[in-house]
C-alpha cells in the first residue's frame, strides 16, 4: 500500500484557498482603492498581503517574526518597519472588509423562518448593544472604545465602532431599521439615545438608575418619583407604570418603567458596590441609591402586549454581549493593545475585529460542512493562486 507524504505547502494553500472563498467580492481591487496596496515592494499581490497580515494579527506574532516567517513561506520580503508601515495604511481595508462580513449570514435552509413560538418579540430584530475600553498596558497607554452590536438569538455581530475611549455609549452611533428592539445598560439611558431609536421605527429596553434617566408622568411635565413607587414591592413582585421621557429637542417619549426587588444578597451585593464607587470617586453616598440597590429598573418603549415580566427577561439577555466581549478578548486578543503609535493602534484593532468576522464565518461554514470539506461554488470563484 502506497503512502504521500503530506506536503505542508499545499494544505496551506488549501486552507487560504477555504479562507478566501469567505471574503466578499472585489476585496483585492479594494486594498489598492482604499490604499492598502499602493505599490508592490515586498509583496506580489494584496492576497500576500493579507495572507501576511493574519500571521501578525491571529496568530499574534510580533513584527520581526511575522516578517521572518513571511519570508520563509515566500509571501514577503519585507523587515519589521516596512511592516508596520503597511499594517498602518490598512485600516480603512479592514474596516470595509468587517463590514462587508458582517453582512447577514445566509440560512441553512433559505426557506426557513425563525420560530416565534415562545418569543415575547415574535420575529422583530433584537439587538444588543454596549461598548468596551481597549487599552495598551500601562498608566500612559494608548485607550479605545469598541461600540458593539450583537443579534439575539444567533449571536452574530451586526456592527461595531472603534472610536477615541473619550466618545461616551449613546444609542445614536448605531443604526435603526424599523422593527428593531435595542437592550442596552445603564450607560446608554439617555433621552437623546432613546428617541434616535423611537424617531426610525425603533423601540427599547434600558436600565437606569435614579439620576441617569429622568422620567415624567404622562402628558405632564411633574417628575415620576420611582422609589415611591416601588417601596411596595414584594419578593419576585414585578410590577410597570406609566411614564414619558422629555428630550430636550423632540417631542415627549411614552413608555414603561418596569421594576423588580432582588434577593437579599443581590441586593446586599449591590450596596457593597454602590459603597466601593462612593469612595473611589470621592463623593458622598446618598441613602436613596442604597434604597434603590435593592431593585432592578428598566425603561421601555414596548406596547403593554409585552408583559413586564417579559420584558425583564429579555433585558436579561443582555448578559450576551458580556460573554462576546470576553470572547474577543480571549481567543482574538483584542484587550491587550500593543501599539502605541494611534494610527497603527486603530489599524491594529481593526485588523483584530476581521479576524473575529472571519473566524465566527469558519464557524458557520463548518456548521454547514459537506462530506468533501469544503463549499464548491465558494471555492470556484476563487481567483488562482500565482
Amino acid at each position: 500500500m502506497e503512502h504521500c507524504d503530506e506536503n505542508p505547502s499545499l494544505k496551506l494553500d488549501e486552507d487560504w484557498q477555504v479562507i478566501e472563498s469567505l471574503m466578499p467580492q472585489g476585496w483585492m481591487e479594494m486594498a489598492r482603492e482604499l490604499g492598502a496596496f499602493t505599490r508592490t515592494r515586498g509583496f506580489a499581490d494584496p492576497r500576500a498581503l493579507l495572507r501576511v497580515m493574519l500571521i501578525h494579527l491571529a496568530e499574534g506574532c510580533g513584527l520581526r517574526e511575522t516578517a521572518a516567517r513571511a519570508g520563509l513561506a515566500g509571501l514577503a520580503n519585507v523587515s519589521d518597519v516596512a511592516l508596520l508601515k503597511r499594517l498602518k495604511s490598512c485600516e480603512q481595508w479592514f474596516e470595509w472588509l468587517v463590514l462587508q462580513l458582517l453582512e447577514p449570514l445566509k440560512p441553512r435552509d433559505p426557506g426557513a423562518q425563525v420560530p416565534t413560538v415562545g418569543r415575547p418579540l415574535g420575529a422583530r430584530r433584537l439587538r444588543v448593544v454596549d461598548g468596551s475600553i481597549v487599552h495598551e498596558p500601562g498608566p500612559s497607554g494608548s485607550q479605545w472604545r469598541l461600540h458593539y452590536a450583537i443579534g439575539l438569538p444567533r449571536l452574530e455581530c451586526q456592527e461595531v465602532h472603534v472610536k477615541p475611549h473619550t466618545d461616551g455609549e449613546t444609542l445614536k452611533r448605531f443604526s435603526v431599521h424599523e422593527g428593531d428592539v435595542f437592550v442596552a445598560d445603564r450607560g446608554y439611558a439617555q433621552a437623546s439615545g432613546i428617541a434616535h431609536v423611537v424617531e426610525q421605527g425603533g423601540d427599547v429596553i434600558v436600565r437606569l438608575n435614579l439620576v441617569t434617566l429622568p422620567l415624567y408622568l404622562p402628558d405632564t411635565a411633574q417628575r415620576f418619583d420611582i422609589l415611591e413607587h416601588v417601596r411596595g414591592l414584594g419578593m419576585g413582585e414585578i410590577c410597570s407604570w406609566a411614564v414619558s421621557l422629555r428630550p430636550k429637542d423632540g417631542k415627549p417619549i411614552a413608555g414603561r418603567l418596569c421594576a423588580v426587588r432582588k434577593s437579599a444578597a443581590a441586593a446586599d451585593k449591590a450596596r457593597k458596590r454602590a459603597r466601593r464607587e462612593s469612595q473611589r470617586g470621592s463623593h458622598k453616598l446618598r441613602p436613596e441609591t442604597l434604597e434603590a440597590a435593592e431593585y432592578v429598573f428598566v425603561f421601555t418603549t414596548l406596547a403593554e402586549e409585552v408583559t413586564a415580566e417579559q420584558v425583564l427577561s429579555v433585558y436579561r439577555m443582555r448578559w450576551q454581549i458580556e460573554l462576546e466581549f470576553k470572547r474577543l478578548k480571549s481567543l482574538v486578543n483584542i484587550g491587550h493593545l500593543k501599539k502605541h503609535d494611534p494610527q497603527a493602534a486603530r489599524s491594529w484593532l481593526q485588523g483584530k475585529l476581521l479576524v473575529a468576522m472571519l473566524v465566527a464565518r469558519l464557524i458557520d461554514h463548518a456548521e454547514r460542512i459537506s462530506p468533501w470539506g469544503y463549499d464548491i461554488r465558494a471555492l470556484q470563484q476563487v481567483q488562482p493562486m500565482a
